[in-house]
């Protein structure tokens, strides 16, 4: 079981993600079990429901999944490139500006859903495997360091943040 990162492994930005994965749980069951939590809180949800934001200014449903994708891709590639020892500092990226660059309310939800599912088990599959050394390294992003470790508990950290926003601000799920 892979331990929760230090203080020092990533920026203060990204603790409230990380500090949302529950202690003394493996960070890899935890992502391993997201894709179907997504699925099972968003089975009553309809295509048209799913494609109005909440209020004014917010994302829709299929905006918030869109956004989960954008960024899963994207800590994904920074722990792939710190993992290999890559030392090249990575950008940024403004969420806002991903999702105003695209429409994911034409998409359906089941397809979201299943781009989630599909990346999330390809990002399992390569980094459960990752050494211990290799899960320690670091490198920087958006001009602050991280570690593997944090990247992967920032992952799962992240969908839960976006799970408790869609039952309490979007009143899905119950």
């Amino acid at each position: 079981m892979i331990q929760p990162p230090k203080p020092d492994e990533y920026a203060p930005y990204y603790g409230g993600y990380i500090q949302r994965v529950p202690a003394g749980q493996d960070v890899f069951a935890v992502l391993t079990a997201q894709p179907a939590e997504l699925r099972t809180l968003l089975q009553t949800v309809t295509e048209a429901a799913a494609s109005v934001p909440p209020k004014a200014g917010e994302w829709s449903v299929k905006e918030v999944l869109g956004h989960i994708n954008d960024t899963e891709r994207i800590f994904a590639y920074r722990a792939l490139c710190m993992a290999r020892g890559d030392q090249t500092p990575l950008p940024g990226f403004e969420q806002d500006d991903y999702v105003r660059a695209t429409d994911f309310n034409r998409r359906t939800l089941t397809d979201l859903l299943d781009e989630f599912a599909a990346q999330r088990q390809s990002n399992l599959l390569c980094f459960k495997p990752l050494t211990e050394a290799e899960i320690d390294r670091r490198g920087t992003a958006s001009g602050n360091p991280f570690s593997v470790r944090a990247l992967l508990f920032a992952m799962a950290g992240h969908v839960i943040h976006h799970v408790e926003s869609l039952k309490v601000d979007y009143k899905v799920g119950g």
